[in-house]
């Protein structure tokens, strides 16, 4: 399989700096650039509609050279017309090839999103190549343990912990995320670093993590982009990301690149559909298949990837595209004249 670029930004979505990281990416992603904002951070606010609006229209300002669809994702609470298990409002999710989630609350959105339709459909595209990219609340949320951010500093319960969405543990990594890492909102009288927990409190909420826990902070108006394929991060934007080890903590200044091996041993699933539903394959098939017998753009990228890989003889790696492309509804057939696909 060849899996997506994952960026993480402390905050500034839509400033300079997070038009940039976008940029960066979109410059790698196969035309047409078709992008999902998802609402369910911030779907417990009246107004969601327009704080994942105020992202699709900075969008599609700084990206208009790439021509992109954008569109949002109300997938905004359990229950209601409006659920992540919603299989109409979450058809956008299935043929994005960059999908984006933002402010909000971290805690409502691991609620929101934990075992849902809409989760699996964004870790399966994901799987197939698409940009994942996660901002402020979002960052939090996706960690192995999300920082209860409104629990402690809004609402004063006392430093706990709590399981988040855990994407990283699809790769075998345990992995957790704090944006807002060099706030300084409070001042000289309050320490609002460590996305407004301040240090006391914490390594009061690090000592409660598992000693492997590894935790990557962002600063604002920074970000880290985690090239899967390539096995290294590289930090943007005006500050740096620290990475936190249980004995250890080094500081990556923006325009620096690390190893992917710093933030943990990486492992690909043992096959692409590990750990998804059977039917958000067959969803992504279908919606993924022309009405004609042309391959659509993402499978052609995908089988020139494969000719990529048999050229250097990576066969492994040829492999993974043909499963890839399998799981699109596409059959390569390997010939004299060299390969093709057919529908399935």
């Amino acid at each position: 399989m060849t899996i997506g670029r994952i960026a993480f930004l402390g905050s500034g979505e839509t400033s300079l700096a997070g038009g940039r990281i976008f940029e960066s990416l979109a410059r790698h992603i196969p035309s047409p650039l078709r992008i999902a904002v998802m609402e369910t951070t911030a779907g417990f606010e009246l107004n969601s509609p327009q704080v994942a609006g105020r992202v699709a229209d900075f969008l599609q300002t700084r990206l208009q050279n790439y021509n992109p669809t954008i569109d949002l994702v109300p997938a905004r609470k359990k229950g209601t017309e409006f659920s992540p298990d919603n299989p109409e409002i979450l058809k956008p999710l299935l043929t994005a090839n960059l999908i984006f989630m933002g402010p909000g609350s971290p805690s409502y959105a691991v609620r929101q999103l934990k075992d849902t339709l809409a989760w699996d459909i964004i870790r399966a595209r994901h799987r197939l190549g698409a940009t994942l990219v996660f901002a402020s609340a979002a960052t939090i949320s996706i960690g192995a343990w999300a920082l209860p951010v409104y629990e402690v500093y809004k609402v004063g319960e006392d430093v706990h912990t709590k399981r988040g969405l855990d994407l990283f543990t699809d790769y075998g990594m345990d992995l957790s995320f704090v944006p807002h890492w060099n706030n300084a909102d409070g001042g000289i009288d309050l320490d609002t670093s460590r996305c407004f927990f301040g240090i006391e409190r914490f390594e009061q909420w690090r000592s409660l993590l598992p000693a492997e826990n590894i935790v990557v902070g962002l600063d604002e108006h920074s970000g880290v982009i985690v090239d899967f394929e390539a096995g290294c991060c590289e930090v943007s934007g005006v500050s740096s990301v620290s990475v936190l080890k249980s004995d250890d903590m080094k500081i990556h200044p923006a325009g620096a690149k690390f190893l992917l091996s710093e933030l943990g041993q990486f492992e690909m699933p043992a096959s692409l559909e590990e750990g998804i539903r059977p039917d958000v394959w067959e969803m992504l098939r279908q919606a993924n298949q022309p009405a004609d017998d042309a391959p659509p753009a993402e499978i052609l990228d995908l089988l020139e990837q494969r000719k990529a890989a048999r050229d250097r003889k990576d066969f492994a790696a040829s492999d993974r595209l043909r499963g890839q492309i399998s799981a699109l509804g596409w059959a390569v057939q390997d010939g004299k004249e060299g390969q093709k696909v057919v529908k399935r």
